[in-house]
């Protein structure tokens, strides 16, 4: 199995994405689960919460990479978006998030560039200036990880038409 992770700061396409991806590719596919958890809450999310929403983040991967299927797995977020909002957020990360990104075999990573509009809504907390901050941040981390990316740009079909070319590069389509 293929697995390809689409990623990148806030309100950068990553879900329609991912949905447009899985569609043409006949692709299973990890929904984000972030957004769906905080939005259930009736408080303010804390660090527990975080570290449920990368517990339930590796869990899926792992279901969808045991049922022993080839084909592509595309995951909307991972990771090390996961550890790089416990470091902004909290200071630091769990260590098992670190030995669980270094151990964990991804095929490609299409890193969603902040050249769209940003769009409030009541999850969304890093706009402006910090899209770009985070941007930089996940790029290095996954640098750092040795893992294998593509920087996708441009808005709309632009968008997809540039994440599939990514993907016939790599040789995944």
């Amino acid at each position: 199995m293929k697995k390809i992770v689409i990623t990148g700061p806030e309100s950068t396409g990553k879900t329609t994405l991912a949905e447009e991806l899985a569609r043409k590719l006949n692709a299973s596919l990890i929904p984000e689960y972030a957004r769906s958890y905080i939005e259930k809450l009736d408080r303010p999310y804390n660090i527990s919460d975080v570290e449920i929403i990368a517990r339930h983040q590796v869990d899926e991967e792992k279901r969808f990479s045991e049922t022993g299927e080839s084909g592509i797995l595309l995951m909307d977020t991972w990771l090390i978006v996961t550890k790089i909002w416990f470091e902004v957020v909290f200071g630091e990360a769990p260590a098992w998030i670190e030995k669980h990104i270094s151990t964990d075999e991804i095929d490609l990573f299409l890193v969603c560039a902040p050249d769209i509009p940003w769009v409030a809504d009541p999850v969304r907390e890093n706009g402006g200036e910090m899209r770009l901050i985070l941007f930089d941040r996940y790029i290095e981390e996954i640098e750092k990880q040795g893992f294998v990316y593509e920087t996708v740009t441009g808005f709309g079909k632009i968008r997809l038409n540039n994440a599939w070319n990514h993907l016939k590069s790599h040789g995944i389509v």
